[in-house]
Order: structure tokens, then C-alpha cells, then sequence
């Protein structure tokens, strides 16, 4: 296999290089740039180009730190083959206003493949699709609950997507989950161009988690020594648990919430998981599991209305 220069808005990164590409995005109303911090490390050895991305939705920053320990613990600056593209922080915006959106309220996980001349959703989505996707075999896309809701770690992938499953296997979260893809979201576009996606879903948003972290950055280790681009990696020491069905637990009162189950946790049809108060005192409502399955994810909020996702509940 003939290892060629990896080229990034016209900058070419040759075999064994290590190169840092500031892909210009737009410019906010005060005339500050917008630019995103594309970190380029390849091998000698050919091999697969894997994408490890943070910070899609702003406020989602286990993700953004996940990438960042890489970074600084120079995982990647040891590559036996092939080639890692990090990009810590993809919402710029997002991050610096704390908001899983940008300005006109668009989710750039919901703008792909995106345009150059669209909202700023849609641009930053645009700059990853044309400038640095059409370099990339293999994805790893990460997140966190949003809205104050927690996830338990886990990886997802889409059904038809074999290699993805294989490599979570190799990654070892304590849940994997097929998903369907969403229309205009990262996944779906990249699945069009032939790249296998896993997005790792763990901790809410605004609030670091290092158990999640933790996971996060062993795991990516061992994606990327299951294909040989790294040498060593840490084992797992947990039972991963794989799933292909999950129905949210919604609220049928509003009040002040508490639960009395959380993330991680197997349940029973019929257990209680957690309660609603009227702020009066003058009702309280118990929620109810209304199957067996393993909680993936809770709503830390303490106020909820009707019709709120409470517990995410994955079963067989």
C-alpha cells in the first residue's frame, strides 16, 4: 500500500509528520476569526486515517477533554500506522457561550453536510465535511447527555455498519447500542462517504466526568490498537453489554424530581426508579420501571414538566 500525503485545506502532511491545520470557519460580528484546531499526526506505516472529534455541541465537554488528555499525553505522537486527525473542539461558538447550539439557535449535529455559504451551523459543518471527511476511514465521535441529562458510557453504532460494531467491541464500553442514523447528522453524511462511525456517548453536559473520561481515553487506546495503529493499550475490566432496543421513561406529572435509580443500574418491570413532588405538598407521583433493561441514561434536573425523558432504559 503506497503511503501518500494526507492533504488538509491545501496543507499536505507527509508519511511520519506531525502537523497542527487552523481551518477557518467565519468571522463573528465583533470581526474575531472562528477557527478550528485540526491536530494531524501520521506514521511511517500505512494504515487506516481515524478522526477522533470532540465538542460537536459546545456544551459537551467530556468529549473536548477526552481528546485533549490524548493530545497532551502524547498518545499519538507514537503511532505505529496510519494516521489520526484530532479535533478537540469542532463548536467554537458553542463552547465559549456554554450553549449546545449556535447563534440562530441551529445544532450543527443536525446541519451536515452543511454549506459554505449557510448559517454558522451550517458552515462549521461544511469545513469538516468537504476539508477534512474525504481523508478519513474511520470516526470516532464523542458526546455527553444534553439538558442535564447523564449518560453512562456507551458506544453506538449503526446496524449495517460491521466494522463499527468490530471496533466497538475493541473500544469496551460498558454498553454498546445499534442506532438508526439521524437525517443531516455527522453520522448519516459520513456513512454516504464509506467511513464507519462510533460515537461515544458518556457524562452530561457542562460538568467533566472522570469516569467517563477515563473510559473514553482508554477506550479510544484500544480502538486504535485493534488496528494495529498502536502497540500497547489497557485492558478491560468490565463486562461490555450490547443492546439493540431503548425507550425513554417520560414523566406524566410536573414537580420537583428526585431519582432513587441512576445510570448503570439493571432494573425490573415494575420498580420504582424515581419520584415527583408537588411543590405544594400536596401530591407525589412514583415512576415506574415498565420493563426489565439496564438504566444508560437519567435527568439530573430537579424541575421537570409533563412529558419529560427521565430514564433511558436499554433492553433485549
Amino acid at each position: 500500500m503506497k503511503h501518500k500525503d494526507l492533504i488538509i485545506d491545501r496543507v499536505a502532511i507527509g508519511p511520519g509528520e506531525n502537523e497542527q491545520v487552523d481551518l477557518f470557519v467565519s468571522r463573528l460580528p465583533s470581526g474575531n476569526k472562528i477557527n478550528v484546531q485540526t491536530h494531524v499526526f501520521r506514521a511511517s506505516q500505512p494504515g487506516p486515517t481515524v478522526l477522533l472529534m470532540g465538542g460537536v455541541h459546545g456544551d459537551e465537554i467530556n468529549g473536548i477533554q477526552i481528546v485533549r488528555k490524548i493530545l497532551e499525553d502524547k498518545v499519538l505522537e507514537t503511532l505505529e500506522a496510519g494516521s489520526v486527525i484530532a479535533i478537540p473542539l469542532l463548536n467554537v461558538f458553542g463552547f465559549i457561550n456554554y450553549s449546545r447550539d449556535v447563534p440562530d439557535g441551529k445544532d450543527v449535529n443536525r446541519s451536515f453536510p452543511g454549506s459554505s455559504t449557510g448559517s454558522l451551523a451550517s458552515r462549521t459543518a461544511s469545513v469538516l465535511t468537504k476539508k477534512v471527511l474525504p481523508n478519513v476511514d474511520i470516526a470516532l465521535d464523542l458526546h455527553t447527555g444534553g439538558a442535564e441529562r447523564y449518560n453512562y458510557p456507551q458506544i453506538r453504532y449503526s446496524k449495517k455498519d460491521k466494522t463499527a460494531l468490530e471496533l466497538a467491541k475493541s473500544f469496551g464500553a460498558p454498553y454498546v447500542i445499534e442506532k438508526p442514523w439521524i437525517t443531516k447528522s455527522f453520522r448519516k453524511t459520513a456513512n454516504l462517504m464509506d467511513i464507519s462511525v462510533l460515537v461515544y456517548e458518556a457524562g452530561e453536559s457542562v460538568r467533566l466526568d472522570g469516569f467517563s473520561i477515563e473510559l473514553g481515553v482508554a477506550g479510544i487506546k484500544r480502538a486504535l490498537k485493534s488496528l494495529k495503529m498502536l502497540s500497547e493499550a489497557p485492558p478491560v475490566n468490565h463486562e461490555t453489554k450490547y443492546f439493540k432496543s431503548t425507550a425513554w421513561v417520560r414523566s406524566s406529572e410536573a414537580g420537583l424530581f428526585t431519582w432513587t435509580q441512576k445510570s448503570g443500574s439493571y432494573v425490573s418491570k415494575g420498580e420504582q426508579l424515581g419520584v415527583i413532588h408537588s411543590p405544594h405538598g400536596d401530591r407525589t407521583k412514583r415512576i415506574i420501571a415498565k420493563r426489565n433493561g439496564y438504566i444508560i441514561g437519567h435527568n439530573n434536573a430537579s424541575v421537570v414538566h409533563n412529558g419529560d425523558a427521565l430514564f433511558n432504559i436499554a433492553y433485549q
